[in-house]
């Protein structure tokens, strides 16, 4: 296995960058955004929609603590899924890296669409009985699958056809998970404020999983479109006969290293999404209020990611996400503290915006110094494995155990306990990649 490069999340570029370089890793970015786009807009929209969904699909009729079971059941249901993103890891990043980025990259989106669709027509409890939660456990499941292929198998398209400077191209992943986090929460927002409860409740919420649709043939087109990248064409001769196996096996030391150092940036989105169950049944706020926190974060994360990458590009990823996590950690009890004893809209918002920027500039990065953690023949597989098992640990069943944890401690301050957690975690996870690995 080759070794490490010296500089966290970047390759050495040609000494010559053509306009058609600049302009391939134009179309990269664009290319792989639009399927992150749409996996994390239909991940945003269910997460901020929990309390409808809730009501609809798994709240037992007339049950004492139907409701608190009702939540538990939609978070439940959404960690779920998360238990099969590490196989679509393993299929589909073992697929790019024995036939290509491209082709793996046109499968996740085909079947992001799928799940999106089911989501979208699927028949409520009232209708169909104690199946439709079945029906929407089985969108889920299409969507973990999927996803667990998406991020790495695009991150690779992306930081492969990038010429130079990486961790900048790498951090438009981040940025459109922003771009998501935006048009969800503002999807949330303007229902919960402008719609009665029978129009939300009926046929509002349907709303931005059909929108979700649109994005779905848009991205699918592009990608058809591009070629497959660079490194991968030059590296087909050397293509590992089993990139499972070598990543699982001789890479072990690395993607466990790497999916700690994902915790903490899983467990910042996952807290944001959070946000709006958390003020509406907790802290007896407006239904609205966690949605314009989350808008304001979007657009946070959007433009805050590819600045933390240009920095990354300068002084190191390492350098740049170790700064992030030391702040996250010491902010994150005093952010709760002063939150749950004056609970508002402003103070939510705040502590939205506070989690965003925080986010941004740790999960910028991330990306790149993924990409530079593995060799090109089995960077996928490896990205993939990484990314999943530590969004699935962190980050997918974060809503459930913050819910949980609440519930069960009656303590508003619980989920700055497992925020700080997450975040020693990645810590360590990133001592060891500049120590181990020579991430500098």
């Amino acid at each position: 296995m080759r070794g490490p490069t010296a500089n966290p999340g970047a390759s050495a570029a040609p000494n010559t960058i053509t306009a058609e370089d600049r302009s391939r890793a134009r179309r990269a970015v664009v290319a792989s955004s639009i399927g992150n786009a749409l996996e994390w807009f239909d991940i945003i929209v269910y997460s901020s929609f929990a309390v409808v969904i809730s009501a609809l699909f798994f709240e037992p009729a007339g049950q004492t603590g139907g409701q608190t079971t009702g939540i538990l059941l939609t978070f439940g249901t959404f960690a779920v899924s998360y238990l099969i993103r590490p196989i679509g890891a393993m299929v589909l990043g073992s697929f790019a890296d024995r036939h290509g980025r491209k082709g793996a990259l046109t499968l996740t989106i085909l079947l992001m669409m799928l799940g999106t669709l089911i989501m979208a027509c699927a028949p409520t409890a009232a209708v169909m009985g104690p199946g439709a939660a079945l029906v929407i456990l089985l969108s889920r499941l299409l969507q973990g699958f999927s996803a667990g292929g998406e991020f790495g198998t695009a991150t690779a398209f992306l930081i492969e056809n990038a010429p130079d400077k990486k961790a900048f191209y790498g951090s438009w992943q981040v940025a459109t998970q922003g771009v998501s986090m935006f048009l969800a929460s503002a999807f949330g927002f303007t229902l919960f404020t402008f719609l009665d409860h029978d129009a939300l409740y009926s046929w509002g919420w349907r709303i931005p999983f059909f929108f979700g649709l649109l994005i779905g043939p848009v991205g699918l087109y592009i990608r058809l479109r591009m070629e497959e990248t660079p490194e991968f064409t030059q590296e087909r001769g050397n293509l590992a006969k089993s990139p499972l196996a070598q990543t699982l096996v001789k890479a072990a030391p690395r993607w466990l290293t790497s999916a700690a150092i994902v915790g903490l940036a899983s467990v910042s989105v996952y807290l944001i999404l959070f946000m709006p169950t958390y003020a509406v049944r907790n802290l007896e706020l407006p239904s609205y209020a966690g949605y314009l926190g989350g808008i304001i974060s979007g657009i946070v994360t959007l433009i805050g990611a590819p600045f933390a990458g240009k920095l990354a590009d300068r002084i190191g990823c390492v350098k740049v996400m170790l700064g992030a996590a030391i702040v996250a950690v010491i902010v994150a009890f005093p952010l709760f503290l002063i939150l749950v004893a004056s609970p508002s809209v402003a103070v939510l918002t705040i502590v939205q915006v506070v989690l965003g920027i925080l986010m941004a500039t740790y999960f910028g990065p991330l990306p790149a110094l993924l990409a530079d953690m593995f060799p090109t023949n089995i960077r996928t597989t490896g990205m993939s494995i990484a990314y999943n098992v530590g969004v699935t640990l962190f980050g997918g069943f974060a809503p459930l155990i913050l819910a949980w944890l609440v519930s069960t401690t009656g303590s508003l301050l619980a989920p700055s306990y497992y925020y700080i957690i997450i975040g020693l975690i990645s810590l360590v996870g990133l001592l060891v990649a500049r120590r181990s690995f020579g991430k500098r």
